[in-house]
């Protein structure tokens, strides 16, 4: 009896490709929502995720712009940036707090009164590299 080789493919979540089909389609939106509530354990529970333009090119023209891997606002008004970086960033902790002011800028209706309060914005991110252990609070990062 002949055996046919069967070749096996996978998606490799290390690229961007893999990692934008995964978790930044609708098809597999209930990957991202276990994603994030095991992430959660339990403190905050995603129920649903509506994906949003992970493009943000500023105000102006000169402003630097940002393009999130997967850009996603919960049920509740709250908003969540998932990133995959693979090689090594010195600044990532800083790249991650520049991204971070993008959903916070939306919340700020234009020329209406404000009261300022925000809804929750996180930053997930995934390291293919260690960070400084100094980087983060421990009770923040995971």
């Amino acid at each position: 009896m002949i055996m046919k080789q069967v070749e096996e493919r996978y998606i490799s979540l290390l690229t961007d490709f893999g990692f934008k089909r995964i978790f930044g389609t609708a098809m597999n939106k209930d990957l991202l929502i276990c994603f994030l509530n095991s992430l959660f354990n339990g403190r905050q529970v995603v129920k649903d995720v509506s994906y949003l333009n992970p493009e943000h090119v500023g105000d102006v023209y000169t402003d630097r712009r940002a393009i999130f891997d997967v850009y996603c606002e919960g049920e509740n008004g709250e908003k969540f940036i998932v990133e995959m970086q693979n090689a090594y960033q010195t600044y990532f902790k800083d790249r991650a707090l520049f991204y971070s002011t993008f959903p916070i800028r939306e919340q700020a209706p234009k020329g209406n009164e404000w009261d300022f309060k925000l809804n929750h914005v996180y930053t997930v991110a995934l390291l293919n590299f260690s960070m400084n252990e100094d980087a983060f609070d421990k009770e923040k990062i995971r």
